[in-house]
């Protein structure tokens, strides 16, 4: 039978502090650019987007970033999150491996993201701010923000991915239980969506598209600041409670991981998992192997330049080092719609480029494959892109078996697929294809990359 390790529900359970893996790093990021200037951007760049909180969460050094109660209140809901020993998965697969995974689809809106809607929600009610734009692909995040927004009287306009947003109705229908406004991006409520359109009426969008309307709509109106899910340093930040409970699980359980996973798009919830003992490693502590997992069709990491960039489409944002596909690379309709990003996390990718981290792309019928195989073995249908973390998973738990030895392995599973039951249906009716990205529209995304001199 499936072991639960579970905190008791008391408040000295839940983590009192987010841990900032900036301290413990043995080198720094690269800063972030100012697009017209091309100098590292100053907290007066961020304001018109950001309440200063966040701001000085983006830039802070120190380990600590205490969570504020009402924050933790909130997250008394759901956490801690379980920790689960896969014992019946393992049966399944007959490796000498254990196998645990966090499982964040237990949260409200069923993902690791209120993990920062909250916090981000949080903040800005502090600042006065009543209204927040922002983007979501899959859906997961839109729907976690207006979750965070309705809490905190907070109005929240989401721009969905075009392709998502007809994917996935009941995202939708999610968001706006919620109260939010949902907007298939590019749409004509902005200059940069309506630019798109008039290039290409039946464009299915990208995150980066998304981005720019959100963004846009956020800086031409006084009463509304932007929020993002992913990539920028405080979301990333936010979601490590994921790792310090997992951190404290693991040692009731007596175990410790030799590898952890995560799945990444933009990198939140895989730095949520990792960064904690990544950085408990480079004091010193355990080491582990680090393995990020991502998409074929939209392979950042593993494909990507690391070079400064646009976060989004109509480079409306600053400059970010990361590893990118380029700002105006479009990647195919693939059903985990949050891992369509072109760049990682200026953070993650700082740690692939200093070694710290591996990367592995997958394509999508495999990993459904897996996620089928985790379902029928642990009882939960994982989402579409938590199944490329359990494809990993898998395959290093069969690397077990293969070389006869035992590790123990630990992943993130970011969210639930119950929202995403037509994903299943098609792959079960053998409609599920395993789509590649354009090779020439990569080229071209690329040599489009700004020009900036090595920092």
């Amino acid at each position: 039978m499936t072991e639960s390790i579970k905190y008791l529900l008391d408040e000295s359970r839940i983590p009192k502090s987010w841990y900032n893996i900036m301290a413990d790093l043995p080198a720094p990021p690269p800063p972030v650019l100012h697009p017209g200037t091309l100098k590292p951007v100053g907290p007066d760049d961020l304001a018109p987007l950001f309440p200063m909180s966040l701001i000085a969460q983006e830039v802070t050094t120190e380990r600590e970033v205490e969570i504020p109660e009402p924050v933790r209140d909130i997250y008394r809901q759901w956490r801690p999150s379980p920790l689960y020993r896969a014992r019946r998965l393992e049966q399944v697969l007959q490796t000498p491996a254990k196998i645990y995974y966090k499982y964040e689809g237990v949260s409200p809106s069923g993902s690791h993201k209120p993990n920062t809607a909250v916090a981000q929600a949080f903040y800005n009610r502090e600042a006065g701010i009543r209204r927040i734009s922002t983007e979501t692909g899959a859906g997961q995040w839109g729907s976690s923000l207006a979750f965070a927004g309705a809490l905190f009287g907070i109005e929240v306009q989401v721009f969905m991915v075009r392709v998502s947003y007809d994917q996935k109705p009941y995202r939708r229908a999610l968001m706006e239980t919620y109260g939010a406004r949902c907007t298939p991006s590019p749409s004509d409520e902005t200059q940069s969506g309506r630019a798109i359109l008039a290039k290409r009426p039946d464009h299915p969008g990208s995150l980066g598209i998304a981005i720019s309307e959100a963004v846009e709509v956020a800086a031409s109106r006084d009463d509304t600041k932007y929020a993002l899910g992913s990539v920028l340093n405080h979301v990333l930040l936010h979601q490590t409670v994921i790792g310090l409970e997992a951190m404290a699980q693991m040692e009731m359980a007596g175990d410790a991981p030799d590898i952890v996973i995560g799945c990444t798009g933009g990198g939140s919830n895989f730095a949520g998992i990792a960064f904690p003992y990544i950085g408990a490693a480079l004091r010193g502590g355990k080491k582990a192997r680090f393995i990020a997992v991502e998409p074929a069709a939209c392979p950042s990491l593993t494909r990507g330049k690391y070079a400064y960039d646009f976060g989004d489409t109509a480079h409306l944002t600053p400059l970010a080092k990361m590893h990118t596909l380029g700002s105006t690379f479009t990647p195919p309709g693939f059903h985990a719609g949050g891992l369509r990003y072109h760049g990682m996390a200026p953070l993650v990718s700082h740690l692939k480029e200093l070694g710290l981290i591996d990367a592995v792309a997958y394509h999508q019928k495999p990993c459904f494959e897996a996620g089928v195989t985790f379902a029928r073995a642990e009882g939960i249908v994982p989402a579409p892109e938590s199944n490329h973390a359990v494809r990993a998973a898998v395959d290093e738990a069969l690397r077990c078996k293969e070389e006869g030895k035992s590790r123990v392995i630990l992943f993130n599973l970011s969210g639930h697929g119950h929202f995403d039951m037509q994903a299943y249906t098609d792959y079960f009716a053998g409609k599920l294809v395993d789509q590649s990205y354009d090779e020439a529209e990569l080229a071209m995304a690329l040599a489009g990359l700004p020009s900036v001199k090595a920092a």
